[in-house]
């Protein structure tokens, strides 16, 4: 079945425009929010300013929520819920939009910093999948926090101003490279060398000098700078990501170049798509997690119990509490797992079954299925629930197209589907193509992305 580019529903003038101006909203956010973190503060704080009630303070006041109320709750700074209550109860079932806000990138160790060879270095450990190779001799930056002893927050964000400086893992130049092109692509860069160049002048000699000189003056520097010193990494995360913002890709601008594409470009329109819904029929929700990349793990990842936590207080908040209107609640929900699909490449045309492949162009994408080998790990929409999204999808001329992480047994993955269809919620991956997917750099369309908003607030409006 030939999907049509959605291009061709934009013509060049206001329809094009409006297409592009969603995408510059998009482009500055993920320059902007390279970190869970950062994602969390800038869309709790957006989200208060259109109109949301924090979650802690509605459950504290204990006051009643009418059908349009707004709700956004915050998970330890790291992910987000945002409730708009519906007319409907509670127990009704909600929709759902589901996605993460991690990405793969470099975290460092909580004992980092070292002199080897008169050069400063930071000890680095890789978070989710990533080709290693993909990540020496690019320009990056340092973003996170230091939490100190005395209860202070150190917020850091060095590497993406113009005036900071940039760091990297360096590589073995060609001329001497023999032995290591022979490896295999996964053993090229091994994770231990994913090691950080940052500094390399020796502190002034005193009488009662340190041996690693060059450690020393780094110190010197962070404690003048932030106020820190070395055992202050014990409590710090701070992730290493691609410095520099997010580009328009292509002649015609049609594309996105960014870091973290991988899931935010799902997350930054399901959030969107919430600010246009006002009294909706059922209770609409937008829950942004983090993790997902290392297995939705952890107190901030899908598998913890914050989402079903917030459903209980606001169950309560809405009607007679009873454990049984919560299951209720999250049994009759459902839901779009907002997670990016691999876009096909004509570079790579081998990997992908043509008729199965994502497309850049032709709209958003629902993954019945992902897994791998057989199906393994899958969340396997069924055909009912399917059914009624395509009618939805259809009846507000939104593109889309259906797709499968490539051939059978050629590799495979997972999202949060399948976490939440534990709780017998009807769940299918609904997201946005991309090239490059887990690369420092990734490509996405501009018209996708677009397609993606609007079939997000179809869906909340009408499912």
């Amino acid at each position: 079945m030939e999907r049509k580019n959605a291009w061709e529903k934009y013509p060049e003038g206001k329809k094009r425009d409006e297409v592009f101006a969603f995408a510059e909203d998009y482009r500055k956010f993920i320059s902007k929010c390279k970190t869970e973190r950062e994602c969390t503060a800038e869309l709790y704080a957006q989200a208060l300013e259109a109109g949301f009630v924090d979650f802690d303070k509605a459950v504290e006041a204990k006051k009643a929520l009418k059908p349009g109320a707004k709700i956004v709750a915050n998970n330890m700074g790291k992910g987000l819920a945002l409730f708009v209550i519906g007319k409907q109860p509670l127990e009704a079932g909600m929709n759902i939009l589901g996605a993460h806000i991690d990405s793969p990138r470099m975290d460092l160790k909580q004992v980092p910093l070292y002199e080897d060879t008169e050069f400063a270095m930071l000890d680095t450990h890789y978070y989710g999948g990533i080709k290693k190779y993909q990540w020496v001799t690019l320009p990056l930056a340092f973003h996170g926090v230091i939490c100190k002893k005395d209860g202070t927050t150190v917020t850091v964000n060095i590497g993406d101003k113009p005036e900071d400086p940039v760091f990297g893992v360096s590589d073995l130049l060609i001329h001497l490279s023999a032995d290591q092109m022979e490896k295999k692509g996964a053993k090229v860069i091994e994770g231990e060398n994913l090691d950080l160049l940052i500094g390399s002048i020796p502190a002034e000699k005193k009488e009662d000098d340190v041996k690693e000189r060059v450690k020393a003056n780094i110190l010197t520097i962070l404690e003048k700078t932030y106020d820190i010193e070395e055992e202050d990494f014990l409590s710090a995360e701070i992730e290493v990501v691609p410095a520099g913002d997010a580009r328009d890709y292509g002649f015609d601008r049609s594309m996105i170049m960014g870091y973290g594409h991988d899931d935010r470009v799902c997350a930054y329109p399901s959030y969107r798509a919430m600010l246009e819904v006002k009294k909706p029929e059922y209770t609409s929700v937008c829950l942004l997690v983090d993790k997902e990349e290392i297995g939705s793990v952890g107190a901030s990842g899908m598998q913890s119990r914050f989402f079903e936590n917030c459903v209980a207080e606001l169950v309560n908040l809405t009607d007679d509490y009873s454990e049984l209107k919560v299951r209720r609640a999250l049994k009759n929900s459902k839901v779009l797992s907002s997670d990016v699909s691999a876009a096909f490449d004509p570079n790579y045309p081998s990997v992908m079954e043509k008729r199965n492949a994502a497309y850049f162009g032709k709209g958003l994408v629902f993954n019945k299925y992902t897994g791998s080998r057989g199906k393994s790990g899958s969340n396997d929409a069924n055909a009912e629930y399917i059914a009624k999204l395509r009618n939805i999808m259809d009846k507000n001329e939104v593109s889309f197209q259906t797709a499968e992480l490539g051939k059978v047994d050629q590799g495979g993955g997972g999202t949060i589907a399948y976490i939440l269809a534990n709780y017998d919620m009807n769940v299918i991956d609904s997201g946005v193509p991309v090239l490059n997917m887990h690369a420092p750099w990734e490509i996405i369309s501009k018209v996708d992305l677009y397609e993606a908003l609007k079939g997000y607030v179809a869906f909340l409006k009408e499912a």
